[in-house]
Protein backbone atom coordinates (compact mmCIF):
# COMPACT_ATOMS: atom_id res chain seq x y z
CA UNK A 1 0.00 0.00 0.00
CA UNK A 2 2.97 2.52 0.82
CA UNK A 3 4.04 2.09 -2.89
CA UNK A 4 0.90 2.93 -4.21
CA UNK A 5 0.83 6.01 -1.81
CA UNK A 6 4.14 6.98 -3.21
CA UNK A 7 3.18 6.27 -6.59
CA UNK A 8 0.49 9.05 -6.08
CA UNK A 9 2.23 11.61 -4.43
CA UNK A 10 5.30 11.41 -6.91
CA UNK A 11 4.00 11.04 -10.12
CA UNK A 12 -0.20 11.12 -10.05
CA UNK A 13 -0.96 14.64 -8.17
CA UNK A 14 1.83 16.44 -9.78
CA UNK A 15 0.01 15.33 -13.37
CA UNK A 16 -3.65 16.35 -11.28
CA UNK A 17 -2.36 19.80 -10.32
CA UNK A 18 -1.00 20.88 -13.97
CA UNK A 19 -3.86 18.96 -15.42
CA UNK A 20 -5.89 21.70 -13.47
CA UNK A 21 -4.54 24.77 -13.53
CA UNK A 22 -4.09 23.92 -17.93
CA UNK A 23 -7.90 24.28 -17.55
CA UNK A 24 -8.22 26.97 -15.57
CA UNK A 25 -6.13 29.52 -17.32
CA UNK A 26 -6.77 28.01 -20.69
CA UNK A 27 -6.44 30.24 -23.47
CA UNK A 28 -10.16 30.35 -25.61
CA UNK A 29 -8.98 33.07 -28.23
CA UNK A 30 -6.29 35.44 -29.42
CA UNK A 31 -6.45 39.13 -30.37
CA UNK A 32 -5.44 39.13 -34.19
CA UNK A 33 -5.61 42.55 -34.50
CA UNK A 34 -5.85 45.83 -32.39
CA UNK A 35 -5.56 49.54 -32.88
CA UNK A 36 -6.09 52.90 -30.53
CA UNK A 37 -7.22 52.55 -27.49
CA UNK A 38 -7.75 48.62 -26.77
CA UNK A 39 -7.17 46.89 -23.48
CA UNK A 40 -7.95 43.42 -21.90
CA UNK A 41 -9.26 43.38 -18.25
CA UNK A 42 -8.34 40.57 -16.43
CA UNK A 43 -8.11 39.73 -12.80
CA UNK A 44 -8.26 43.48 -12.02
CA UNK A 45 -5.43 44.55 -14.17
CA UNK A 46 -5.76 45.98 -17.51
CA UNK A 47 -3.69 44.23 -20.39
CA UNK A 48 -2.73 46.70 -23.94
CA UNK A 49 -4.31 44.32 -26.70
CA UNK A 50 -1.78 43.21 -29.14
CA UNK A 51 -1.56 40.96 -31.53
CA UNK A 52 -1.47 37.38 -30.69
CA UNK A 53 -2.23 37.95 -26.82
CA UNK A 54 -4.49 35.09 -25.24
CA UNK A 55 -7.36 35.45 -24.45
CA UNK A 56 -8.98 33.70 -20.95
CA UNK A 57 -12.58 33.07 -19.47
CA UNK A 58 -13.66 35.62 -17.84
CA UNK A 59 -11.60 38.60 -19.49
CA UNK A 60 -13.23 41.86 -20.83
CA UNK A 61 -12.17 43.36 -24.32
CA UNK A 62 -12.45 47.09 -24.01
CA UNK A 63 -12.07 50.07 -26.71
CA UNK A 64 -11.66 53.82 -26.44
CA UNK A 65 -12.47 56.43 -28.72
CA UNK A 66 -10.60 55.76 -31.39
CA UNK A 67 -10.25 51.74 -30.28
CA UNK A 68 -11.21 48.55 -32.22
CA UNK A 69 -10.10 44.89 -31.92
CA UNK A 70 -10.43 41.65 -33.85
CA UNK A 71 -10.63 38.57 -32.52
CA UNK A 72 -10.36 35.39 -33.15
CA UNK A 73 -11.63 31.80 -30.85
CA UNK A 74 -10.49 28.16 -30.74
CA UNK A 75 -13.42 27.41 -32.17
CA UNK A 76 -13.09 29.84 -35.20
CA UNK A 77 -15.67 32.35 -33.81
CA UNK A 78 -14.39 36.06 -34.50
CA UNK A 79 -15.60 39.02 -32.85
CA UNK A 80 -14.69 42.49 -34.26
CA UNK A 81 -15.88 45.21 -31.20
CA UNK A 82 -15.99 48.70 -32.28
CA UNK A 83 -15.14 52.12 -30.52
CA UNK A 84 -16.07 52.35 -26.93
CA UNK A 85 -17.46 49.11 -26.55
CA UNK A 86 -17.24 46.69 -23.13
CA UNK A 87 -17.60 42.48 -24.43
CA UNK A 88 -17.38 40.70 -21.45
CA UNK A 89 -16.44 36.85 -22.14
CA UNK A 90 -18.54 35.55 -19.47
CA UNK A 91 -18.22 31.53 -20.18
CA UNK A 92 -16.30 29.89 -22.89
CA UNK A 93 -16.06 25.65 -23.11
CA UNK A 94 -15.31 24.06 -26.39
CA UNK A 95 -14.72 20.48 -27.04
CA UNK A 96 -12.37 20.07 -30.16
CA UNK A 97 -13.08 16.35 -30.98
CA UNK A 98 -16.62 16.78 -30.79
CA UNK A 99 -16.94 20.27 -31.74
CA UNK A 100 -19.33 20.61 -28.69
CA UNK A 101 -19.58 23.69 -26.28
CA UNK A 102 -20.69 26.88 -24.41
CA UNK A 103 -19.79 30.57 -25.73
CA UNK A 104 -21.57 33.37 -23.36
CA UNK A 105 -20.72 36.72 -23.61
CA UNK A 106 -21.98 40.22 -22.12
CA UNK A 107 -21.99 42.88 -24.51
CA UNK A 108 -22.18 46.05 -21.60
CA UNK A 109 -21.83 48.78 -24.39
CA UNK A 110 -20.85 49.89 -27.76
CA UNK A 111 -20.90 47.31 -30.83
CA UNK A 112 -19.36 43.74 -31.58
CA UNK A 113 -19.77 42.37 -35.06
CA UNK A 114 -19.69 38.47 -35.21
CA UNK A 115 -19.25 35.54 -37.23
CA UNK A 116 -19.99 32.84 -35.21
CA UNK A 117 -17.78 29.02 -35.27
CA UNK A 118 -17.96 25.38 -34.61
CA UNK A 119 -19.73 25.55 -31.23
CA UNK A 120 -23.36 27.76 -32.86
CA UNK A 121 -22.73 25.33 -35.59
CA UNK A 122 -23.01 22.43 -33.59
CA UNK A 123 -25.13 23.12 -31.32
CA UNK A 124 -27.98 25.71 -31.99
CA UNK A 125 -28.22 28.28 -28.63
CA UNK A 126 -24.96 27.27 -27.62
CA UNK A 127 -23.79 30.35 -28.34
CA UNK A 128 -25.34 33.58 -26.61
CA UNK A 129 -24.47 37.68 -26.34
CA UNK A 130 -26.10 39.24 -23.59
CA UNK A 131 -27.18 42.84 -24.03
CA UNK A 132 -28.45 45.30 -21.19
CA UNK A 133 -31.75 45.20 -22.82
CA UNK A 134 -31.96 41.29 -24.14
CA UNK A 135 -30.29 38.07 -25.16
CA UNK A 136 -29.50 36.68 -28.37
CA UNK A 137 -29.26 32.98 -29.61
CA UNK A 138 -26.39 32.78 -31.75
CA UNK A 139 -27.45 29.56 -34.28
CA UNK A 140 -24.41 29.76 -36.77
CA UNK A 141 -24.56 33.30 -38.99
CA UNK A 142 -22.37 36.51 -39.29
CA UNK A 143 -24.12 39.78 -37.63
CA UNK A 144 -23.44 42.77 -35.55
CA UNK A 145 -24.94 43.81 -32.12
CA UNK A 146 -25.16 47.53 -30.77
CA UNK A 147 -25.80 48.64 -27.11
CA UNK A 148 -26.26 51.89 -26.25
CA UNK A 149 -25.31 52.95 -22.56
Amino acid sequence: MSCLRALFFLILLPALSIATIGTAFADIGRVKSASGAASIERNGETIAAEPGLALHESDTLVTGNDGKLGVTFVDNSRFSAGPNSRIELSHFRFNATTLEGQFDTRLQKGSVAIISGQIAKKTPDAMKVRTPSSILGVRGTEFVVEANQ
